[in-house]
């Protein structure tokens, strides 16, 4: 398992809490844990940021660099279409 995994939540189609509890327990141990999704589930990766950023805002945590873009994918039918992407790193503030 490679490091980038291990500091990295991808976002599906789970309860909004499940991401934002494993986001939680990997910000104990690690300085950034970036959250990434991709198409329908931006929104939900926008709304497990906000959730940590707002409610650990006195434990030190905040939103760093959010990077956007899209991957070209095959679709069923074997037409390849965009599907937009976003990451999303939330830090430890260091004060």
């Amino acid at each position: 398992m490679s490091n980038e995994t291990r500091d990295t939540v991808f976002i599906g189609k789970k309860p909004l809490m499940a991401y934002v509890t494993s986001a939680l327990i990997q910000l104990a141990n690690l300085p950034t844990v970036n959250i990434k999704a991709r198409g329908l589930s931006i929104g939900r990766a926008v709304d497990v940021a906000q959730i940590i950023a707002r409610k650990t805002e006195n434990a030190g945590y905040s939103i760093g660099e959010i990077k956007i873009g899209s991957e070209a994918l095959e679709s069923q039918d074997g037409r390849t279409r965009n599907v937009s992407t976003i990451e999303i790193e939330i830090k430890r503030v260091t004060s």
